[in-house]
C-alpha cells in the first residue's frame, strides 16, 4: 500500500480489478475551503487506455511491483510481438498495442526488458531515442531560413520532419515517444 501523496511517476497501481502505471502526478494544494487533492493520469497497462483519477492526499493506494526479465526481441506479426528468455528459452507474447509506434523501430535479436504480472507479459521498458537511418530527404534549401524543416523517410518506413542540413544516409537520433528529430548522430560525408 502507499499514500496517494507518495505515487510517482513509473508506480503500477492496482483498483478496480486493473494495472495503471502513473505517467503524471499533479499535487493540488487546497486553498479556503478546498482541501488539497492528487491528481493521476494513469494508462491502463491493458487496453492502453489513459485516465485522469483524483485521491485525498491519505487515500491508501495498492501499487505493485512487476518481475522484470531481459529478454531477446524475435519477431512479430500484425497481433503480438515475440520474446524470448536467453537464458530458459522460453518465449511469451505482448501485445502489438503494449508496443505501439515502438515496434517499428525495434530490430530482431534485441534485448529488453519485458515487465511480468505473473506469468502474463504486460509492458516493455523501451529506450527513449533510437538510431535510424535516413532513406530519403529532398535537398535542403540554400540561403534559407535554419530552423525549417523537411520531410525525410526512415528506414523503417516512418516519414518524420528533419532539419535542412540532414541528407539520405545520415543517422539521425529520434525521439521513440513524440516520433520526432532530436539529433544527428553521423553523417554519411564522414
Amino acid at each position: 500500500m502507499v499514500l496517494a501523496s507518495e505515487v510517482k511517476v513509473g508506480t503500477i497501481l492496482q483498483f478496480d480489478d486493473k494495472l495503471f502505471r502513473a505517467l503524471e502526478v499533479i499535487r493540488h494544494s487546497g486553498s479556503g475551503q478546498m482541501h488539497g487533492f492528487i491528481e493521476l493520469k494513469l494508462l491502463d497497462l491493458k487496453f492502453h487506455h489513459i485516465a485522469d483519477k483524483r485521491f485525498k492526499h491519505s487515500d491508501k493506494l495498492d501499487d505493485i511491483e512487476l518481475a522484470k526479465k531481459i529478454m531477446e526481441y524475435l519477431y512479430s506479426d500484425s497481433d503480438n510481438f515475440y520474446f524470448m528468455d536467453t537464458v530458459t528459452f522460453e518465449q511469451c507474447t505482448v501485445p502489438s498495442s503494449v508496443v505501439g509506434n515502438y515496434g517499428k523501430f525495434m530490430k530482431e535479436g534485441t534485448n529488453f526488458t519485458v515487465e511480468l504480472h505473473g506469468e502474463e507479459a504486460i509492458a516493455i521498458q523501451l529506450p527513449k531515442f533510437s538510431e535510424v537511418i535516413i532513406v530519403s530527404t529532398g535537398e535542403g534549401i540554400r540561403d534559407g531560413q535554419d530552423n525549417t524543416m523537411k520531410s525525410a523517410t526512415l528506414e523503417n518506413g516512418l516519414e518524420i520532419f528533419v532539419p535542412q542540413f540532414i541528407e539520405t544516409g545520415d543517422v539521425i537520433r529520434v525521439d521513440t515517444e513524440k516520433l520526432k528529430y532530436h539529433e544527428r548522430v553521423t553523417s554519411k560525408k564522414i
